[in-house]
């Protein structure tokens, strides 16, 4: 039987944790804390029933059972969660406009030093913008692009729960073949689909943008591709995106079609469960589907 004092033990850790996440932002520490969570709940449950003296089974056959219990809850709530995301008047492909607020970049000291090492480097801002997802709730991107106009970098913020806030970058090359490479690092739940042209590498734990940048030229490399410089304006380009999505997506089979989803929600019962799967993969495991 665990000691008391290794789950006091644990419960601070996961304290610190919590706190430490809240100015750093960092994926690993959000896994490590869920799975520290999971453990904390079947052990501390079957301590607290073996001390209680509710029943007679053996200590490690409690642990079993409120580590079931703690999958079925969650599972549960992450289902209830996608429904109302499915039924709520929250977009999945929002439209975007340019940002003429001048809030775009966070000024947070990791954020700051984001955009020393993006000048560092060759990149330039093409272009801010955002989209209204919620009541008074704004996604906000940054698209830059380096020296030779062949790589374009999209910058999106992401608000946390927590009030911190999270930066996500997608990198992007088009190429005289028709294909679009993109590597990205998003941690969010996707689950649906991609047109077929595009070549989509996503690592969730990677949040060094100087490596996320080695590892899409890398893959260029190895493509031996001609790549096509950038041209069109990011807001055209971005909003077209959207739309190409939510119709292949529609066509497909994740969206339900536009005349049902009145009654039936925006995402279909397989989309539920491909966004359900995804999002244990990356919550635990840090894992997203391939692509």
């Amino acid at each position: 039987m665990i000691s008391d004092y290794a789950l006091l033990t644990a419960i601070i850790l996961s304290l610190v944790l919590l706190q430490l996440n809240q100015r750093q932002g960092l994926p690993a520490l959000t896994i490590i804390n869920r799975w520290l969570r999971w453990f904390i709940f079947a052990f501390g449950g079957a301590a607290i029933v073996q001390d209680l003296g509710w029943t007679d089974r053996s200590y490690f056959v409690l642990v079993a059972g409120f580590f079931l219990v703690w999958f079925l809850l969650e599972t549960v709530y992450n289902w209830l969660a996608i429904h109302a995301l499915s039924v709520s008047p929250m977009p999945l492909f929002p439209r975007f406009s340019a940002n003429q607020s001048g809030e775009e970049w966070p000024t947070v000291e990791r954020f700051i030093k984001l955009r020393e090492w993006l000048r560092a480097n060759g990149f330039k801002q093409v272009q801010t913008l955002k989209a209204e997802v919620g009541s008074s709730l704004f996604l906000r991107v940054c698209v830059y692009q380096d020296a030779d106009s062949g790589v374009r970098l999209q910058i999106t913020f992401l608000p946390q729960g927590n009030g911190a806030m999270a930066a996500c970058f997608s990198l992007s090359t088009n190429t005289v073949s028709g294909c679009r490479y993109v590597t990205d690092n998003l941690h969010i739940p996707f689950g649906g689909f991609y047109p077929e042209n595009w070549l989509v590498s996503r690592h969730p734990w990677r949040r060094s943008l100087a490596g996320l940048v080695k590892t899409h030229r890398e893959r260029l490399a190895r493509g031996n591709e001609q790549i096509v410089p950038w041209t069109s304006d990011p807001l055209t380009d971005l909003n077209g995106q959207q739309r190409e999505l939510e119709k292949i997506n529609t066509e497909l089979g994740f969206l339900f079609p536009q005349a049902d989803r009145e009654e039936f929600g925006k995402i279909s019962h397989e989309g539920r469960y491909r966004v359900w799967k995804e999002y244990w993969m990356l919550s635990y495991f840090g894992k997203s589907v391939q692509y």
